[in-house]
């Protein structure tokens, strides 16, 4: 049984930072593309940044580029996503999610298991 993992949300001023985690399990995820969304209230969910678990190529939205990045440690089976420099509006659900041909890798209808989410918010 395949499952997605998050942790790591919380409560963070702006201009703070947190590192989510996904830690993946049930398959071997090496031809996978590892996936970040997030959904903030009244809002549609988002792509926020991949990675190729082969490979390790990354790609992120113009919104968080520069301030998030998204890794990956073979080991544990888990992918990361550092979060710098955070603004109110990056407050939201943050999902993680696996795609065996997640391409377009910013189309969430294209990966197959999602995690349960976790909660980022983001004071002013």
């Amino acid at each position: 049984q395949v499952q997605l993992v998050e942790s790591g949300g919380g409560l963070v001023q702006a201009g703070g930072s947190l590192r989510l985690s996904c830690a993946a399990s049930g398959r071997t995820f090496s031809r996978y593309y590892m996936g970040w969304f997030r959904q903030a209230p009244g809002k549609e969910r988002e792509f926020v940044a991949a990675i190729r678990w082969s490979g390790g190529n990354t790609y992120y939205a113009d919104s968080v580029k520069a301030r998030f990045t998204i890794s990956k440690d073979n080991a544990k089976n888990t992918v990361y996503l550092q979060m710098n420099s955070l603004k109110p509006e990056d407050t939201a659900v943050y999902y993680c999610a696996a795609g065996l041909r997640a391409i377009p890798y910013s189309s969430g209808s294209k990966y197959d298991y999602w995690g349960q989410g976790t909660q980022v918010t983001v004071s002013s």
